[in-house]
């Protein structure tokens, strides 16, 4: 396995559960695993940095908070897989400690997504575009239950960046998602009449349909007019 802790220095760099996590980490690359495949054990790794199995523990709760690991109950710990969530949570811990604005989030949201959006439109297979046929569709026959519309509506989302075959993009706009259910309905409601709110719904499956008929101009046209609604409606709500 050839790991050591002194080759980290842990009492200069932040102690022993730090050099083991560096250490760990080291190991992932140095044997390239992947996604799912196993990590050394504690007992191993504590005999092989010259720690106590606390210490490799530890290690492995930090690195398993990052989703860079996957402590699964009962079984050895494996790489973890990419994990929306916790980019999700750190976007809102963003937005909660002023760090990042509302605005901001929905700037970078419609530059990213005017890229899913074109390349999915020239990458999607024919379940992918059912599927995001199928969400717009929902969001319509939901109409009269707006918390199971958002719920189709970022799914969505996130099926085009899926379909982008990018998984970064597909990651990233995952994370939005955390935000998103807390502006959505406040964008919602601040449009006034159902017409309105419609004109909304209907936006999405303009997207999908130019997704469909592989037309990536189109679909980014769609897109941002989907953006800008959606901006217009939380600026007369005061949320940016």
């Amino acid at each position: 396995m050839g790991l050591s802790l002194v080759q980290s220095r842990p009492e200069a760099e932040g102690g022993l559960v730090d050099g083991a996590v560096r250490a760990i980490n080291q190991h992932i690359r140095a044997e390239r695993l992947r996604a799912g495949d196993p990590v050394p054990s504690e007992a191993g790794l504590a005999a092989e940095l010259g720690v106590s199995r606390t210490v490799v523990r530890e290690a492995f709760r930090a690195l398993a908070a990052l989703g860079i690991i996957d402590l699964g109950n009962g079984r050895r710990a494996r790489v973890g897989t990419i994990d929306k969530d916790v980019l999700g949570l750190v976007i809102d811990h963003a937005v909660h400690t002023d760090q990042a604005s509302i605005q901001q989030i929905y700037d970078v949201r419609r530059t990213i997504e005017m890229r899913t959006v074109a390349l999915a439109a020239l990458r999607r297979s024919e379940p992918e575009a059912e599927s995001i046929s199928g969400r717009a569709a929902a969001m319509r026959q939901a109409f009269s239950h707006p918390a199971d519309v958002m719920e189709h509506d970022i799914a969505f989302h996130c099926a085009i960046a899926v379909a982008s075959r990018n998984p970064l993009f597909a990651l990233i706009v995952g994370s939005f998602s955390v935000v998103t259910r807390q502006t959505w309905r406040i964008g919602w409601d601040s449009r006034s009449t159902d017409a309105e709110r419609l004109a909304n719904v209907e936006c999405h499956a303009r997207i999908a349909a130019a997704i469909e008929a592989r037309k990536p101009r189109a679909a980014e046209a769609a897109m941002a007019e989907h953006f800008d609604g959606s901006v217009k409606a939380l600026l007369s709500a005061g949320v940016i």
